[in-house]
């Protein structure tokens, strides 16, 4: 059973997570576009992600998988608000750019779906023989 609790496996289920976040994030910007002085929200994650996959690399040892488990259960995303303003009421929100970065969040979210689907798949195939 360790192809349900290998890393990678842990690393869709982080990245599921952070997407899950930013696509409610930018619903949130949307859903405020006409909101005076609404500041829109980023969710970054990868910086922090490739900080702790570098981390735990640099240390290596008997451990690694150990090491990168903890890496990856360590990372975490955060949501910040933007310091832009695009109008007179101190709005932030540009509805094109959420309006895109939903789209590209999407098919991110499609590409992880059929990762994991084709996991599952290889797995069904490999119990039922």
């Amino acid at each position: 059973m360790d192809g349900l609790t290998s890393n990678s496996m842990r690393m869709m289920e982080r990245s599921m997570e952070f997407l899950w976040t930013k696509q409610a994030a930018l619903l949130d910007n949307i859903a405020n576009a006409e909101t005076p002085n609404y500041k829109a929200k980023l969710v970054t994650f990868e910086e922090s992600f490739q900080e702790s996959l570098e981390a735990a690399d640099q240390g290596r040892n008997k451990q690694t998988k150990k090491a990168m488990r903890e890496a990856i259960e360590g990372a975490s995303w955060s949501v910040r608000e933007t310091g832009e303003v695009t109008r007179r009421d101190e709005n932030g929100v540009n509805i094109t750019e959420q309006m895109t970065e939903i789209i590209r969040n999407s098919y991110q979210m499609q590409y992880l779906y059929q990762s994991l689907n084709s996991d599952m798949n290889a797995l069904r195939t490999a119990i039922g023989g």
